[in-house]
């Protein structure tokens, strides 16, 4: 005979009986098999033995147990447990009764030993010593410190001591947490779960270590206290809990999230020790960048350290993943500590530009896109061609700064035989690459315009197409739309064209190098002449018209290597009176005012410019020194800009009764728009755009184009700032008193680097003063500057007037500096 014994249930069978193929009987009793611990219980039902091998005869001959006989036993053995069941229920009525006589609460009296919750973090082991009013107790703690607590802080009782000396606390705590095995409790729950039955602290210590002796009490309060598997708090009252055994299925699932979080924890610190290694590599050692983007468990830690860092968080998981790593590492949890990390893993470069990744801005292009982009270059038809006027014998001077990647813009003039003077804008058409609608008109949209900053530029267009096919270039004819305008001989327009035009640009100039050809007044250059002498005109017809100047100091910064920690800085200010610059900007205006006209004339929808300016008193300022004082004073007061995409508006700064932006189409959307508008009424076609159609387009982009902006000044005043930092510390920098903010308190302008800062000057220093200042701390990444003045004096009115070109070029090598004035 042999047997087989299955969760403790014996199944007997004659060994000569073959297996139960046509009827199969499992036992009744659930296990849980999924777990790596079992128990056997005694617990279950026994089927029946074969009272006779002959009731397991059949036909052929063959032993097997007769399916009526069989079904009879176990129909027979499920009446008896429906009868056990009966009785179980019984006893369960009565249970409340047991579970009160369990849970009655001990008393404190002097001399217990008992553990109670100190805050929520912490519970100690104490012995009472003396009642402390009413209710309170007197206690000492496992640290030997004597503190009142109240009756609800006891979370146990310690059975079986009376008189408990708090010197042996400690001794008493040490041996319960030698004793502690949480193995132990998957026992007690295999057997309290079959049996369908709560357990006290005492209880448990009896099952588990065979005695109910205080230290193994408390140990087995110490297991179900701190258990989050295998038991739940059934009833409480006072320092007395009965814990009930929690169902398999729940236990499982427990278990499981138990694992993922062991294994989650173990990822955690591994990433830790990844980053305190990264951090100790000397800088040549350190790991990519890309190699923290290499697996999902390392991207998701370092991407939420970059969130945190740049306080753009996408949700909890994020700020609280950064938070925990930062403690662990003994970091505050704040954006500077995150940023700190970064940049010494050299995930960041020290100089990481924090906005860029803040407002998402792209500074790469699509495949899809560039695709195009090369599409479009290998494409050389133009819709145009047979309408373009040849403008190729004019001399043609594009002026921009030496940097320009993109050069949109040129202008030609010439005397006419009455004495008036004729200027020509021409202006880069990239429509000839873009119609409305198509995937890079619809990309450039979203751009809104292209970013300029001191480390690098983020084209609208894909570079290859915007530098080689749109932009205009030297010595080769380029596709343009000229604007000319010939002038009355007080700078209002006589007449006006608007054409499509080929043109080949003769000068790439800068504004320094055009503004020494004009100082220079050479007689072959005499169309650069005449085009200072037009600006002239202009500008004085404009101030007639009530427009308000607000030239000032204008700074450029050119970062060469920014991924260093010390980048080669290029650092230069520019007054925007300069001659060169007037001409430009001169021109520039012109050509809006014409276009306007042209809009008008034509019932075009456009994005005419305006802005008010009638409460603004000029004459008030009159006591202001001309520049940057008066221009920083009316500046203050300007109304905003607004847009009509029906009918030109007057803008009252510029003193025009109409203004559209028309010169930058490859860097300005809304510049590209005007262009599909006036290139449409040029070919004698409907506009593409209805005026509220231009609407709805320019609020997206003039939301893009307010984020690039806000980039730009940020990214230029941090280099600036971190500019001054590397100046020696005894430099002396002149600035001008903007005004005063707060009592001796004033806004200054830095003459050399055209940088706005506030301090504190002496009494006597007036608005329009020149004052001596230090730079005592800079720290760009916070964007902080402390100066202090050294000495203060009026500077004549002819002086404040000259306005100061000022460049430098700065090499670092440890602590040395080199200054080169241009």
């Amino acid at each position: 005979m042999a047997v087989r014994a299955v969760n403790s249930c014996s199944m007997f069978r004659s060994a000569a009986c073959p297996p139960l193929v046509s009827f199969k009987i499992q036992c009744c009793y659930y296990h849980f098999r999924s777990l790596q611990l079992r128990r056997k219980s005694n617990l279950g039902f026994r089927l029946p033995a074969c009272r006779s091998e002959r009731q397991f005869l059949n036909r052929s001959g063959s032993q097997s147990c007769s399916v009526h006989s069989l079904v009879d036993s176990v129909m027979q053995e499920l009446v008896a447990i429906r009868k056990r069941l009966r009785v179980f229920a019984k006893v369960k009525v009565s249970s409340g009764e047991l579970l009160e006589d369990k849970l009655e609460n001990q008393v404190l009296q002097k001399g217990l030993l008992l553990e109670f919750k100190k805050d929520s973090d912490r519970v100690l082991l104490a012995v009472a010593q003396r009642p402390d009013g009413k209710k309170n107790w007197m206690v000492y703690d496992q640290k030997g410190v004597s503190c009142s607590i109240k009756p609800q802080q006891v979370t146990f009782i310690v059975p079986g001591v009376e008189k408990f000396d708090h010197k042996d606390i400690s001794n008493f705590l040490q041996k319960a947490e030698d004793n502690l095995d949480p193995a132990l409790l998957e026992f007690a729950w295999v057997e309290l779960l079959e049996k369908n039955k709560s357990v006290t602290p005492e209880e448990l210590a009896e099952m588990i270590f065979g005695s109910a002796e205080p230290l193994e009490s408390y140990c087995a309060h110490l297991l179900l206290s701190k258990d989050e598997i295998y038991f739940s708090v059934q009833a409480t009252n006072g320092s007395r809990s009965i814990y009930a055994p929690r169902p398999t299925v729940q236990v499982e699932e427990l278990l499981r999230r138990k694992l993922a979080k062991e294994a989650a924890e173990k990822e955690f610190q591994e990433f830790l020790q990844l980053l305190k290694s990264a951090k100790a590599m000397p800088a040549q050692a350190k790991p990519l960048k890309s190699s923290w983007m290499a697996e999902e468990k390392l991207r998701h830690k370092i991407e939420s350290l970059e969130a945190y860092a740049i306080d753009a968080c996408k949700d909890n998981d994020q700020k609280k993943t950064a938070g925990m790593i930062l403690k662990e590492l003994g970091l505050a949890r704040t954006a500077s500590s995150a940023l700190n990390l970064l940049i010494d893993i050299e995930y960041f470069p020290v100089h990481v530009n924090l906005d860029i990744l803040k407002f998402n801005i792209r500074t790469d292009h699509s495949e899809d896109v560039t695709s195009a982009a090369e599409s479009l270059l290998a494409d050389s038809s133009d819709p145009d061609e047979l309408n373009r006027k040849d403008l190729t014998h004019l001399k043609v001077y594009a002026i921009d700064v030496d940097e320009a990647d993109e050069l949109d813009d040129a202008v030609s003039a010439m005397r006419l035989q009455d004495g008036r003077i004729k200027v020509y804008i021409h202006v880069a058409d990239p429509t000839k690459y873009i119609e409305p609608g198509s995937l890079l008109d619809k990309d450039a949209m979203k751009r809104g315009t292209s970013v300029f900053l001191p480390t690098a530029t983020y084209p609208m267009f894909p570079e290859k197409l915007a530098m080689e096919g749109m932009s205009l270039r030297q010595g080769e004819v380029c596709n343009a739309v000229t604007v000319s305008v010939v002038l009355h001989s007080d700078g209002s327009i006589a007449e006006y064209s608007v054409d499509n035009s080929i043109i080949k640009p003769t000068y790439m100039l800068t504004y320094e190098s055009a503004t020494e050809l004009l100082h220079l007044n050479l007689e072959e250059e005499a169309e650069l002449k005449i085009l200072s002498e037009a600006a002239a005109l202009r500008l004085q017809w404009r101030l007639q018209q009530g427009a308000i100047d607000t030239a000032t100091l204008e700074t450029r910064i050119k970062v060469a290597n920014p991924e260093d920690p010390e980048p080669i800085i290029n650092l230069y200010v520019e007054d925007q009176a300069d001659p060169a610059m007037r001409l430009v900007s001169e021109m520039m205006i012109l050509c809006g005012e014409a276009i306007a006209t042209y809009g008008s004339f034509n019932n075009l929808a456009l994005p005419y410019r305006g802005q008010p300016q009638s409460n603004i008193d000029v004459s008030a300022f009159a006591h202001l020194p001309e520049g940057p004082v008066r221009s920083s004073a009316i500046v203050k007061i300007m109304r905003a800009a607004a847009i009509d995409f029906r009918k030109p508006v007057r803008h009252g700064v510029l003193g025009l009764p109409g203004y559209v932006q028309f010169t930058s189409p490859i860097r300005r959307y809304m510049d590209l728009l005007a262009h599909y508008q006036v290139k449409a009424c040029l070919r004698g076609e409907s506009p593409p755009f209805s005026a509220g159609q231009l609407e709805g387009m320019a609020s997206i982009v003039n939301m893009q184009t307010r984020i690039a902006r806000r980039l730009s000044n940020t990214s230029l005043r941090y280099w600036i700032i971190e500019f001054l930092r590397r100046q020696p510390k005894e430099r002396q920098y002149r600035a001008l008193v903007l005004r005063f903010i707060k009592d001796r308190t004033a806004a200054l302008l830095l003459v050399e680097v055209g940088l706005q800062a506030t301090a504190w000057v002496s009494v006597g220093a007036q608005i329009g003063d020149e004052v001596e200042v230090k730079v005592e701390e800079a720290h760009p990444r916070d964007d902080i500057i402390y100066l202090k003045e050294l000495t203060s004096k009026i500077v004549p009115l002819n002086d404040l007037r000259r306005m100061i070109r000022f460049s430098v070029t700065c090499s670092y090598l440890l602590n040395s500096s080199r200054i080169s004035d241009d």
